[in-house]
């Protein structure tokens, strides 16, 4: 059965590689999903770019029989990833980058904090380049591990021929091309992307020397032998996402996936970057305001990619420098626009920690899986008949004692503290069911108190956000957003589509087959709305999160009073 053309998107995250198959009006015809190994020692996350090539063929093998689409319906395809590290030698097989030696483990995970020390160490020397990311670089860009890999690793650091963001890595196993993409380089390499500013437009489509490397940056820090080459270990050249790649795909890679060789490639995205390219223009009809042009409109949104962790992007037009956030990135999304990125490194990974560790959840687990629904929705039904059973006059009242702060794998935005911690307030001797639902309810409060803070954060400092969109898995769940929406007071879109990330990557295969001019053009032929959340109207609901609210912000303030008293005590 033919399709005309298709495109894939693929999505390596963190637990698994997916594939999903979409036409051009962005609809999905199929997905599919493969796991992937990982490797968890303390600080040390690793993963294997062996393994993980292996789950994308299988992937996208599965989406494609899934959907029942031939290889040569595959008109182009596009990468996204995780922002983990990856080496490879000079022959592309892989180095080691952990104590195990184990040559396998080449990629260092996206969240894995080994590179705290080197963080501070790099942001101490105030480089005119840590402005363009919220003034310091986190442990979990690309240039701190870096140089932990020099410091603890010698033999394989002088093994590495390339130094890959994983979905670059991507790419270049599938077309050979190691052209690298401005969005991974802008947002995780201290790549200055908008030395092509006035150079480049994204019509002008190709791959680009590299001319936005800061070398003293490098060689201050201690890397000075990655600018040797030139730059050849980090990136000589590179593009705009869906730029088309080489040749397209290799003889090679093509037979792995089981597509045809040639089909367009296009430069990648980071995994939560692809979110935002699915969903950026998925608003409703009559939400399009008619008095903006759609560049200002589009300025007035933020996506909330919500998984494992949660990334906030917002775009402007003009570049804006916000204390503690992400950015400005020019380019690293949509093209000749500037992004803001915050985030919160653990929010999905936070519930899945308080409900999975709490006495009452295996018995819950398996009420849920006789049931066929998720603990979530399970947790959602509990409070919801606490609500009637208590006669509360909203749910969300029912947390009135109970305060989380979600810091529990620190704080990404807009604090920019790696060492805060989480903070729960109001615990007691109960176990119950009921106990673990009004966690669960304070802890999602808590995520939802910590994107208000993000949101006006960055309104004060000159963006006019107004509009929430959402995607990722927590975006399924209803509570979840229902309470981001009271909370930040916004509404919020949901796109068509949930499987947003995919839909982004397919975009980049799309732009790359030359079937739009630009990112911006595909994302609004294939970005379509969903459901619309409102915010509730209740002014009671308003003033109780407004209170609450304050209490979460004094949570932070209070544990830096601690930590300074700790602090004075010990010396």
């Amino acid at each position: 059965m033919s399709h005309g053309g298709v495109f894939l998107g693929v999505d390596v995250g963190t637990g698994s590689a997916r594939a999903g198959i979409f036409d051009e009006k962005g609809k999905l015809l199929g997905s599919a999903s493969s796991p992937i190994q990982i490797w968890k020692e303390k600080d040390c996350i690793e993963q294997s770019s062996t393994d993980i090539w292996l789950a994308v063929c299988t992937a996208v093998k599965s989406a494609c029989s899934l959907a029942n689409v031939a290889a040569e319906d595959v008109t182009g395809l596009g990468f996204a990833a995780t922002c983990s590290l990856v080496a490879v030698d000079a022959d592309g097989s892989p180095v080691s980058v952990s104590w195990s030696a184990d040559a396998r483990r080449n990629i260092i995970v996206w969240m894995d904090h080994r590179a705290v020390d080197q963080a501070d160490r790099i942001n101490a020397r105030n480089s005119p380049v840590l402005q363009y990311c919220g003034g310091g670089v986190s442990p979990e860009m690309q240039a701190p591990k870096l140089l932990w890999v020099k410091e603890n690793l010698q033999e394989s650091w002088s093994m590495v021929y390339r130094w890959m963001d994983l979905s670059d890595w991507l790419a270049y196993r599938a077309t050979g091309d190691d052209t690298r993409s401005l969005c991974t380089t802008v947002c995780k390499w201290t790549y200055l992307g908008h030395a092509h500013m006035d150079q480049w437009k994204e019509s002008d489509s190709r791959d680009m020397q590299a001319c936005g490397w800061d070398d003293v940056f490098w060689e201050e820090i201690g890397l000075g032998d990655l600018v040797e080459g030139n730059r050849s270990k980090i990136g000589r050249s590179v593009a705009f996402p869906g730029h088309p790649l080489g040749s397209g795909l290799t003889p090679t890679s093509a037979k792995e996936l089981g597509l045809l060789p040639g089909t367009p490639v296009g430069t990648s995205l980071i995994d939560a970057h692809a979110g935002g390219v699915g969903v950026m223009e998925s608003v409703p009809e009559p939400e399009s305001k008619a008095d903006l042009s759609d560049e200002e409109a589009i300025c007035r949104r933020m996506v909330l990619v919500c998984g494992t962790s949660t990334c906030h992007m917002a775009v402007s037009k003009n570049k804006l420098f916000i204390p503690g956030v992400w950015g400005p990135f020019w380019s690293a999304m949509i093209p000749e626009y500037w992004l803001t990125e915050g985030g919160q490194s653990a929010t999905g990974a936070l519930l899945d920690y308080i409900v999975e560790n709490h006495p009452a959840a295996p018995l819950l687990a398996n009420r849920a899986a006789s049931q066929s629904v998720s603990i979530f929705e399970l947790l959602n039904k509990i409070l919801l008949s606490m609500s009637h059973e208590q006669n509360i006059p909203f749910l969300s009242a029912l947390s009135q004692d109970t305060h989380v702060l979600p810091d529990f794998h620190g704080n990404r935005s807009p604090v920019a503290d790696p060492k805060s911690k989480g903070v729960i307030c109001g615990l007691t001797l109960d176990t119950s069911e009921k106990h673990l639902a009004l966690l669960y309810l304070a802890t999602i409060q808590g995520i939802a108190y910590g994107t208000r803070h993000i949101v006006e954060h960055c309104n004060a400092h000159g963006h006019k956000i107004d509009t929430l969109l959402a995607c990722g898995g927590l975006a399924k769940n209803s509570l979840y957003i229902q309470e981001h929406a009271d909370i930040i007071g916004c509404p919020i879109i949901l796109p068509r589509e949930n499987e947003s990330v995919l839909l982004g990557a397919s975009v980049l295969g799309a732009v790359a087959a030359k079937k739009f001019s630009g990112i911006h053009n595909a994302m609004k032929s294939m970005n379509a709305a969903g459901k619309v959340v409102h915010p509730s109207s209740e002014p009671r609901v308003k003033k109780y999160h407004d209170a609450k609210y304050q209490i979460f912000r004094s949570l932070y303030e209070q544990q830096l009073s601690y930590r300074s008293t700790m602090a004075q005590a010990l010396q």
